[in-house]
């Protein structure tokens, strides 16, 4: 390239009318931070200049790679570089906005004059990832253990062993003015329903934020209803449950840096199916999901019912019972609903000090602070012994859930129906599980209603909702999704082969 074109290359330049820097301003940005290294080095028939960011790069690659090339003089122009430096990703361009990023990423700038276009850049990344270890958060007793990690291409690779399909697509997108952080929207073509993929897709592209760190931001910015304490996207960490929910024509969001992937479109079913269901025989696993549900039930009633019942309706209890209820409750001072709320709220200061501390510190204050604060509050009389066990029941029961997002949301609805139950009793529960039913049933995950199978109804999707039926009966994908292929596999092949085993 002629001096005139290089002089020509680092005037501003106007792209669809945007401005562009020219490499003279992009170095001088990099030159105020203390990480940039920039330095002229020769060799008997040319002269260069090397550019790289210290703290991206990876020195044992500089150091044991590309040096020795470049200081061989085995080598006069760019193409002689790209051709004789034993790495892949090298690039030559004259685009100054590439230049940037990919400074930015951990690539190494070469050029034959100062200031001159065009520039090689060499990938010379510094990788350094935690290893896949096993899941903390939706950890089983069989099946794979491996999770997730904060590495978007160890997530990618996790979940592509488990599909080696040539139809698994993956779309990159950056998000984030600052952060630009890597998001990969992943769906097996074919199957996957075109409008969610085009959805998702649109809706990460217009995420207008300056910083992405986990994938939790990405949640919120492309929820249906960000005002809705529920979940509208399941957030796992296993790459089992990611691959297999892929298959049945859903989408997936990887973001880098985040040890969890996203799934959408979602329903309140799957937030109480533990992947532990899959692993079981049918019937014990629709056995626990059963036990789940009725959990999670109990774990949002059991102490509204409570304060409804003792400050409105004692007719509605046994009269052995009632005498218990009050010899428990003679000594204490508080009316049942400042009795409940001094318990739940204990109980949620507990959770909270045991999370936020070290892990072996937050066992003993989870542990220790529930004895003490319990058993010194039934002496102080400031609660009843029967309530006391009501309440940790309810804790104990909200554990089951086993996305830990949905827990949340149920930890934080027991206090509306509480306040509703200490102003109109029984009529407060049923007004307030009213307003919870419609909201549920307004709510939508990309599109699609939060409440399918069961509203609107889906028979047919049933058999893998509440109960779990056995794989043979499992042949068609969920058709809320409206996947192109909704096939599974053919399940009168699959029991003509049965038979004929037998």
């Amino acid at each position: 390239m002629s001096m005139k074109a290089c002089g020509t290359m680092n005037k501003m330049t106007y792209e669809g009318g945007r401005e562009k820097l020219s490499l003279v301003q992009v170095l001088a940005r990099f030159r105020t931070s203390s990480d940039f290294i920039q330095y002229e080095a020769e060799t008997s028939q040319v002269k260069y200049w090397v550019s790289y960011l210290r703290t991206m790069v990876d020195m044992q690659t500089l150091q044991k790679s590309i040096m020795p090339f470049l200081k061989s003089g085995d080598w006069k122009t760019l193409d002689d570089l790209q051709n004789g430096i034993p790495i892949e990703n090298i690039i030559i361009t004259i685009d100054t906005d590439v230049i940037k990023e990919k400074l930015l990423d951990g690539y190494i700038l070469i050029c034959l004059t100062e200031y001159g276009l065009p520039g090689l850049l060499i990938k010379a990344t510094i990788n350094k990832a935690r290893d896949v270890s096993l899941p903390e958060v939706e950890f089983s007793v069989v099946g794979p253990k491996e999770a997730f990690v904060e590495s978007i291409e160890s997530n990618i690779n996790l979940i592509r062993k488990r599909i080696p399909d040539e139809k698994l697509r993956i779309f990159e997108i950056k998000v984030g003015k600052l952060s630009k952080t890597k998001v990969a929207i992943l769906y097996i073509e074919g199957i996957a329903n075109e409008e969610n993929v085009n959805t998702v897709k649109q809706r990460i592209k217009d995420i207008k934020f300056d910083q992405i760190s986990d994938s939790s931001f990405i949640t919120q910015m492309i929820s249906d209803n960000q005002n809705s304490p529920f979940p509208q996207l399941l957030d796992t960490e296993r790459p089992d449950r990611v691959s297999s929910i892929l298959a049945e024509g859903k989408v997936g969001v990887i973001v880098d840096g985040s040890p969890h992937v996203l799934i959408g479109p979602t329903t309140l079913v799957e937030f109480f199916s533990a992947f532990d269901d899959y692993f079981y025989n049918w019937l014990n696993a629709s056995f626990f999901r059963l036990i789940r549900l009725f959990a999670v039930a109990f774990s949002i009633l059991v102490t509204p019912i409570y304060v409804a019942t003792l400050t409105y309706h004692y007719e509605l209890i046994p009269g052995d019972l009632l005498n218990t209820l009050i010899s428990s409750r003679r000594v204490v001072p508080l009316p049942p609903i400042l009795e409940a709320l001094f318990l739940e709220l204990t109980i949620e200061l507990l959770r909270e000090a045991g999370a936020r501390l070290p892990t072996k510190v937050g066992q003993t204050i989870g542990i220790v602070g529930g004895i003490v604060i319990g058993t010194a509050s039934v002496e102080a009389g400031l609660t009843s012994n029967i309530l006391l066990i009501i309440v940790a029941l309810s804790a104990l029961a909200s554990f089951t859930t086993p996305i830990y997002a949905m827990g949340n949301t149920i930890r934080m609805l027991r206090f509306p129906f509480l306040l509703l139950a200490e102003w109109l009793g029984l009529l407060g529960l049923m007004l307030c599980f009213c307003f919870l039913m419609t909201h549920l049933l307004r709510l939508t995950s990309l599109g699609r209603p939060f409440l399918e199978p069961i509203y609107p109804p889906r028979t047919k999707d049933m058999k893998d909702a509440l109960i779990r039926l056995p794989f043979s009966l499992l042949s068609k994908r969920p058709s809320q999704l409206r996947t192109n292929n909704p096939i599974r596999f053919p399940s009168k092949k699959a029991k003509m082969n049965k038979d004929i085993d037998e």
